[in-house]
């Protein structure tokens, strides 16, 4: 018989801001979960800065993300095992994964019984239909791109307040049942219930973003205090234990402490020395040669879906202009900024919006010495800054201030230099602009904020290109007056948008037809130049050297509950 310790958060004014809790209010006899072998210890994690709001189905940073990955569950999970394997979506709190019914539209699940969020209270399908309408309440960021195909949503978009989809999503708490009726069919929707911002929460959670609160969630970690100027804490769940492992291993370490306002040089130097077991900010280029000669054991260069791009505002001059767009593009010097960013070791220059990892073939490069768009070359070569030049001069936008807005960590600022003096050597007054990483991302979505150009990464959700295609330049995901409009262009072209809808729910289609659906709305996108891909990058994760069972996923990268400390 499994007791329950009940928890509850209480807020307390310190020095340094607010500081929330989960605090243990009553507790009965718990019988303590089995743990595996070489558990124990404290994860120390270290960042410059926080990662925003504890929000799980609001915060869209990789740095709270993976973390939220030890938290929170949903219906489906993506298998937490190193290598491909990893990419496969796999039943979580629903017992088994359903088979679509009704050509696609019709997807039914049983949630698993016994199982209680870290508060104590149990998991019932109320909370499974209230977290999928809170998703349209709080305005989370894939609310239409990932989620807009159940029935009700588009009410739930254009009036969240009244969102109730009792039309898209019915539960029989007799039989556990829960089930999704869509619109239209969606190929990706099992890995969508699978992403973060789809995790279960009670029902009672305040439909507004929660910011610095902790919610309960039913992973093997709770979130126990957080100040976002200093620290966020991780201690075991009481209320966990394991239902699938594929899904939700058990821990390993008893806690995890997250430190921030460490910059990344002093953190290179600290996950050296021990004092911190990993860092989540790129290890910076002065500092690379140092660990491959002397770190070597330590250091970790893992392939991932991922990429930098220059996101170009298709609504504030002179980003207005398509040849200003395409000019960007002709004059981006690809092999200095991967330099900048690490050298080819660890980067590789990109001139298509589809990482090579996800190995969709067919995409060209019109932006390079001696391509175009109408004879693009098969990969990028060199920038050519006299194409680039003339289409400034044809644009009349010559003379013009743009101000390039990047985050405050040292390798995005050295590339954020680089690509300020590219635009004042093209003929504008250009000037860089850093905000903290914790607030950049939101920052660079509100239009509001009048962002002209951006430096920014991106990483896939699941291995998709419908990640970096349809979730950054759908029509679906441009919400103006928003944090979370990851659409930053603007970029609504219906034709793309039809080519890409056909990729997401044309059930008929086999793999290799889909992809080049994909290949297509790259084409056109680019075609249009709403953003300026730089490249892609592998992931380089430092670690100290008591850390063991490095365990890295595809989807989670580095996952904190596996790893073993010695």
């Amino acid at each position: 018989m499994r007791a329950i310790k009940a928890l509850t958060r209480f807020c307390m004014l310190a020095g340094t801001g607010l500081i929330c809790c989960a605090q243990p209010a009553w507790s009965a006899p718990l019988q303590a979960p089995h743990l595996p072998d070489h558990a124990g210890g404290t994860l120390r994690l270290v960042a410059a800065a926080s990662g925003g709001t504890l929000d799980p189905q609001i915060n869209y940073t990789g740095k709270y993300i993976n973390l939220f990955a030890n938290v929170y569950d949903g219906l489906t999970s993506f298998r937490k095992i190193p290598g491909p394997n990893g990419k496969d979506v796999v039943p979580d709190l629903a017992e088994a994964l359903p088979t679509p019914q009704d050509g696609g539209l019709t997807y039914s699940f049983t949630l698993r019984p016994n199982i209680h969020f870290s508060n104590g209270q149990p998991v019932t399908t109320a909370d499974v239909v209230a977290s999928f309408q809170r998703l349209f309440k709080v305005g989370s960021p894939t609310a239409g791109a990932f989620y807009g195909a159940i029935v009700g949503a588009d009410t739930c978009l254009r009036t969240p307040s009244r969102c109730t989809l009792e039309h898209g999503v019915e539960a029989d708490a007799g039989t556990r049942r829960i089930t999704f009726h869509l619109t239209h069919p969606d190929t990706e929707f099992l890995q969508k219930l699978a992403f973060t911002h789809a995790v279960i929460l009670p029902a009672s959670t305040p439909d507004h973003d929660t910011g610095n609160t902790p919610l309960p969630g039913t992973g093997p970690y709770r979130l126990e205090a957080y100040d976002p100027n200093n620290f966020l804490t991780l201690a075991r769940n009481p209320a966990f234990y394991v239902w699938n492992p594929d899904a939700q291993p058990a821990g390993y370490p008893d806690r995890i402490e997250y430190t921030f306002g460490i910059p990344e040089e002093a953190a290179v130097t600290a996950v050296e020395n021990g004092q911190y077991d990993w860092m989540a900010d790129p290890v910076p280029l002065d500092r690379l040669g140092e660990l491959g000669s002397r770190f070597i054991g330590q250091t970790h260069v893992m392939r991932y879906a991922s990429l930098y791009f220059l996101p170009m505002n298709m609504h504030e001059a002179p980003f207005t202009d398509v040849r200003v767009r395409q000019a960007v593009n002709y004059a981006l010097n690809r092999k200095a900024l991967v330099i900048l960013y690490g050298g080819p070791g660890i980067a590789h220059p990109l001139c298509g919006l589809v990482p090579s990892v996800l190995q969709v073939s067919g995409q060209t490069c019109p932006y390079t010495r001696g391509a175009s768009v109408a004879v693009p070359a098969q990969r990028w070569t060199a920038p050519d800054m006299t194409i680039a030049r003339q289409l400034v001069r044809e644009s009349g936008t010559a003379g013009q201030k743009v101000t390039l807005v990047v985050a405050n960590t040292s390798t995005e600022m050295a590339m954020g230099v680089w690509i300020r003096d590219m635009l004042q050597s093209l003929g504008y007054q250009a000037a860089l602009r850093p905000l903290s990483s914790s607030l950049h991302l939101a920052y660079i979505q509100n239009t509001d904020n009048h962002v002209q150009i951006a430096l920014t990464g991106w990483s896939a959700d699941y291995p998709s290109p419908s990640n970096f295609l349809d979730a950054l330049f759908g029509c679906e995901n441009f919400h103006p007056h928003s944090d979370s409009s990851i659409n930053i262009p603007g970029f609504c072209d219906p034709h793309t948008q039809s080519v890409m809808d056909r990729a997401k729910t044309d059930v008929s289609l086999s793999t290799e037809e889909r992809n080049q659906l994909w290949v297509e709305a790259n084409r056109l996108i680019m075609e249009q130049a709403a953003a300026a891909p730089l490249m892609e990058k592998d992931n380089v994760v430092l670690t100290s050297a008591r850390v063991k069972n490095f365990f890295y996923t595809d989807v989670n990268q580095l996952l904190f509950s596996q790893v073993w400390l010695h």
